[in-house]
């Protein structure tokens, strides 16, 4: 059972910039944003990992928790995530990324999500990159439902990420808050290949809107 039935309801006993924070960048020059929505100690590393691909380009919202102990409570599952300046970024996009932490010990992504053509590119840049790349065996963390966070933006489909605990901690010295500031090589590495997939997708849909604009055009009566 999750602590609280949605972000209303956990402001009633958590405090914002002392239990938790919320950081959000909009880049307007882009239409894709990169999401945290159990970052800090609540999914260790989602944070950091969400902030590295987004990188200048993308825009980049984030839910951390920031307890000393006790952030799971923080929790809020993906299809009540509800954080209204997280949310406000995510329905002004088209494409929508969620990272999330997973507990298996092996290092895997669990690729999920409504968007699959956008999925496809991502996993495929992470498996020329080397990484093991699957689909979860449980329903609850394939990122299908409708109301899941990652599928709220413009288009209603987007991609999650399931990262294991074992692929986080190849990223960072150790998962714990000071571990996380000294980053490995993997973790750029690792979002350099995602980058690659969302910026791919990005030029496709520019490509697109110009030729359904000139097709229109095209179409309109000369006056």
């Amino acid at each position: 059972m999750e602590e609280y039935e949605n972000f209303s309801d956990l402001t009633k006993k958590e405090r914002e910039n002392i239990d938790f924070r919320v950081s959000v960048t909009c880049r307007d020059s882009s239409s894709t944003v990169v999401l945290a929505p159990h970052g800090g100690g609540i999914e260790p590393g989602t944070s950091e990992i969400a902030r590295e691909i987004a990188g200048d380009d993308f825009s980049f919202a984030d839910f951390a928790g920031i307890k000393s102990s006790g952030n799971a409570r923080l929790h809020l599952t993906s299809t009540n995530f509800d954080e209204p300046r997280c949310l406000k970024l995510v329905h002004a996009a088209s494409e929508v990324l969620a990272i999330h932490g997973e507990e298996s010990a092996r290092p895997v992504v669990f690729l999920g999500g409504k968007d699959h053509e956008l999925g496809a590119r991502i996993g495929a840049t992470l498996i020329a990159a080397g990484f093991t790349v699957q689909t979860h065996q449980d329903p609850e963390l394939q990122g299908v439902a409708a109301y899941n966070i990652c599928n709220r933006g413009r288009t209603g489909a987007g991609v999650q990420l399931e990262l294991s605990r074992g692929l986080r901690a190849l990223f960072f010295e150790n998962l714990k808050a000071a571990g996380r500031k000294n980053p490995t090589s993997e973790l750029p590495r690792f979002a350099s290949a995602i980058r690659q997939a969302l910026h791919e997708r990005e030029r496709l849909a520019s490509s697109r809107e110009k030729r359904q604009f000139l097709e229109r055009s095209e179409r309109a009566p000369a006056k």
